[in-house]
């Protein structure tokens, strides 16, 4: 068993509100959460207007499904013309860890 996250470090676009980023920050956890059935959520950066961190988590058999569904997830978010990543971080957990 293998479980994998990824924390996705994003400054939002035109955002003047913490309304205006729960309208954008929302939709892309729902598609993630929905598409890849996987765990996300929001899970950093809730003070700031222009900035989120959104958090992801997957468990599978083997590694490489994880790194597979994970590295999907991270391009779904980068497809999104409204935000700009700032830097992605991907763990791997196996059952020696």
């Amino acid at each position: 068993m293998f479980v994998g996250s990824l924390s996705v470090d994003l400054l939002l676009g035109d955002v003047h509100s913490l309304k205006g980023k729960r309208a954008v920050v929302r939709p892309i956890v729902a598609e993630i959460a929905r598409k890849f059935a996987v765990s996300a959520a929001e899970v950093g950066h809730h003070d700031l207007h222009r900035r989120a961190l959104i958090g992801v988590a997957v468990v599978a058999a083997d590694a490489a499904h994880c790194r597979e569904v994970l590295d999907s997830c991270e391009r779904l978010v980068a497809n999104h013309p409204e935000i700009e990543i700032l830097s992605t971080r991907q763990k791997l957990y196996g059952e020696d860890d």
